[in-house]
């Protein structure tokens, strides 16, 4: 991870252009990705894909050819997808096209103008109040033009169709927990999820430019997506020390993470922070979640944006936010993924009276004070799992997900992973299933 963060840190990156394939070519060393690119002036809904940007050069000197800025120092410098500039200009001018953060007087900003043409720089509110009066020259190299904007994704095929949706971000120049933990913490988990003996869904890893990067990919994969798409969540701000992970709910209500979340915090005291679902502020979660989409996608988060001093701003380091933490998100996200897996329907193979689980080997084979609390297999060996067996045999019957059985017991949901395979290893158990299913269908 901390080699990955460090050959995609210093790249410019925009919503089009070089940066973005750069980043892609550079991840597809660790994940298998596909990248797909939409022409210039393609119409993708209610908006229209932008010219790229090529950036070549920017700085200001002053009247004794004093370096004062240069992109080459900090790509943050000049504000993302500028027009070309060459001349002089007064402070006074110059002041008008210069972004600062007043009350953070050393971090120089990240500022955008994607859909108007502008030209401008970004500096500490330090460095501006140090300018003397004179003349300054002003220097933009940089152009528009027809070409694409590019995406990527990689599938992991599961047993079934229905797939699970983890999408990020590849839009941001030089930021680390608002841009860089996420790409990473996807590449990483898709790696996790490939070792896997075995996957239910189908697992797709979206990677898109912010905002435009995913409406693009709804134009073209969303009617397959609301089509096949079980659950799904954009991943973002990952990478916050001391930070918990956190889950930013989904529209539509029926999305499986909202359900599989508020259970565990409230029968299993998992107390991981929830957000409400907004339009009014966040990532992509806002475009798969539109009203003509109405995906069952959520959002993880850990140092949210906008709650952070370095937020869209050259504090925004790896210094600031850590590795170890975008291994803990990792952890836990894949964690997640697997109790949502368990989480399904199943159905009792043997439903008319209590299986004779002797006979499986897994009761126990003399009723005695001493056996009440044993079974004689190697793998059901106390009452807790025979209570498991028990209670799933009864309520399997594709009417009860595994979350709504799990609450007539005193059990953590990973806990029936054993019974259930068990269950299934004997013949007396089929799932998970993701739709109620008819017992006798």
């Amino acid at each position: 991870m901390d080699k990955l963060f460090d050959r995609l840190f210093p790249i410019m990156r925009s919503i089009t252009g070089e940066g973005v394939r750069e980043t892609i070519e550079i991840l597809k060393k660790y994940i298998p990705l596909k990248m797909e690119g939409i022409p210039t002036g393609t119409q993708v809904f209610d908006w229209e894909v932008p010219k790229e940007w090529v950036i070549r050069e920017a700085w200001i000197k002053d009247e004794n050819g004093n370096e004062i800025i240069n992109i080459n120092q900090l790509n943050l410098h000049v504000v993302n997808y500028s027009e070309p500039i060459d001349k002089w200009v007064s402070l006074e001018e110059l002041k008008q096209h210069v972004h600062t953060i007043p009350h953070l007087p050393n971090a120089v900003p990240y500022v955008i103008s994607y859909y108007k043409e502008r030209w401008g720089f970004c500096m500490s509110q330090s460095q501006l109040d140090s300018l003397l009066d004179g003349q300054y020259h002003v220097y933009i190299d940089s152009q528009k033009i027809e070409g694409e904007l590019n995406y990527a994704h990689a599938i992991l095929p599961g047993k079934s169709k229905k797939e699970i949706l983890i999408s990020t971000y590849i839009c941001h120049p030089s930021m680390a927990n608002n841009e860089l933990s996420g790409p990473i913490v996807a590449t990483f988990l898709y790696n996790r999820l490939k070792k896997w003996e075995q996957r239910e869904f189908t697992y797709r890893f979206v990677f898109v430019p912010e905002t435009i990067g995913s409406i693009s990919y709804l134009y073209k994969y969303g009617e397959h997506l609301k089509e096949n798409l079980y659950s799904g969540a954009v991943l973002t701000c990952l990478g916050g020390k001391n930070h918990r992970l956190s889950y930013k709910m989904s529209r539509n209500e029926n999305a499986p993470f909202n359900h599989l979340i508020h259970f565990l915090n409230e029968r299993e005291k998992y107390e991981m922070p929830i957000r409400p679902f907004t339009p009014l502020y966040g990532s992509d979660e806002r475009q798969y979640c539109s009203p003509g989409f109405n995906l069952p996608v959520g959002q993880f988060s850990k140092m949210v944006y906008g709650g952070y001093e370095g937020y869209h701003n050259s504090l925004d380091t790896k210094e600031t936010m850590s590795i170890e933490a975008l291994k803990d998100s990792v952890d836990e996200i894949e964690q997640l993924l697997k109790l949502q897996e368990l989480n399904g329907y199943y159905i009792n193979q043997k439903p008319f009276g209590e299986p004779k689980l002797g006979k499986y080997d897994l009761y126990p084979d003399i009723n005695a004070p001493g056996s009440w609390g044993k079974s004689s297999s190697k793998r059901i060996d106390n009452r807790q799992q025979l209570n498991q067996v028990l209670t799933l045999l009864n309520y399997s019957d594709g009417k009860h997900r595994l979350s709504d059985l799990v609450k007539t017991l005193n059990y953590k949901l990973e806990d029936y992973e054993v019974s259930i395979e068990t269950l299934k290893e004997h013949g007396l158990l089929t799932g998970p299933f993701y739709e109620e299913k008819e017992l006798f269908e």
